[in-house]
């Protein structure tokens, strides 16, 4: 039994190409292999209800702080807010952007800080379920985790519509990093998450750290250090993109150099954070071929990645026990990486 065939026997319930397999190995297992279907069953996770307060973290806090990533904040249109059918909360037309935290007990003064970006298509955000439940999660395994509620492209509200959200993103890796010393943050263990159209902007701010879009006087690193990639967007290509996050983005009729700059794919280089992807083969919204493509292109480029692919459990994986099976998956590849 050779090498690949041993990885393929000891990982059951999902694909797991790490890095130490080669492009056209990859390729290969990717069309080759089918898995196990993993289930959907109802959520019971309890999250904490978020306040607000000062930039000034405590090292434990209950409940959860949010804080504005701008001094300057504005009141142009109230924030919308509304409920799902299991009740989690959603937000739409954010003006006033904030990172809300969630930092762990416990007297640790090195830790990992992932900042979580939910997802909702750039037209809301399902902050409660892909933001505040899973920065929950890592806070108890001793992580600091801040959910990011970033701008969306609505007319009146922001001007530069395509970059706001990309501009809040690295403002929110900007201040993680700046106060990672008092936080009790390892500056160098700082990653960027997200779950469908906030995986499209985590990894839109992987891709583009070097792009200057906001003011750096102090020149902070806003590379982050990971990535966590949950059934991402990559690709604005129409083949396999989401073109509903494409069309909200970049409107009707983009042009086509912004068309290949939210084309994560197209960017990868050896500079690219490590990362880790998580899809489900049967996605029929954002098809899994958006996370090959990224996998693909980190893996040409030599970038530590690992790529996880259920047979079954289409668009927004996040019921007990899909949740903890790629939890605590995450958790291990953070550890491998040195990251945890």
């Amino acid at each position: 039994m050779t090498q690949l065939q041993l990885l393929l026997v000891a990982i059951v319930g999902s694909i797991c190409l790490p890095a130490n397999l080669s492009a056209r190995q990859a390729e290969k297992v990717l069309t080759n292999l089918s898995v196990r279907q993993t289930e959907r069953v109802s959520e019971n996770l309890t999250t904490r209800q978020s306040d607000k307060a000062s930039i000034t973290l405590p090292a434990q806090q209950t409940p959860p702080k949010e804080f504005f990533l701008y001094p300057e904040k504005t009141e142009t249109i109230p924030e919308e807010h509304i409920r799902d059918g299991a009740g989690n909360l959603i937000v739409a037309k954010v003006t006033n952007p904030t990172l809300t935290a969630f930092m762990p007990s416990g007297g640790n003064t090195n830790r990992a800080a992932v900042i979580i970006c939910p997802g909702g298509g750039y037209t809301n955000l399902h902050i409660q379920r892909e933001g505040y439940k899973v920065a929950e999660a890592f806070s108890e395994q001793g992580m600091a985790a801040f959910v990011l509620k970033y701008r969306l492209p609505d007319e009146g509200i922001v001007q530069d519509k395509a970059y706001a959200a990309l501009k809040d993103a690295q403002r929110a890796i900007q201040l993680v990093r700046e106060n990672a010393g008092d936080w009790g943050i390892d500056p160098g263990k700082i990653g960027i998450m997200g779950f469908s159209a906030g995986g499209h902007l985590a990894a839109t701010a992987g891709v583009h750290h070097d792009a200057k879009l906001i003011d750096n006087e102090r020149e902070i690193s806003l590379r982050p250090d990971f990535m966590i990639l949950i059934y991402p967007v990559i690709s604005f290509d129409d083949k396999v993109g989401h073109v509903g996050s494409k069309r909200r983005l970049i409107g009707d009729q983009p042009e086509e150099r912004e068309v290949a700059f939210f084309s994560n794919e197209l960017h990868v280089n050896s500079q690219t954070p490590k990362s880790i992807l998580f899809h489900a083969g049967d996605d029929t919204l954002v098809p899994v071929e958006n996370s090959l493509l990224f996998y693909k292109g980190l893996k040409e480029h030599n970038v530590p990645t690992e790529l996880h692919v259920y047979s079954k459990g289409e668009h927004g994986f996040l019921a007990i026990p899909a949740f903890t099976e790629w939890f605590s998956r995450c958790i291990a590849w953070m550890k491998a990486e040195n990251i945890y």
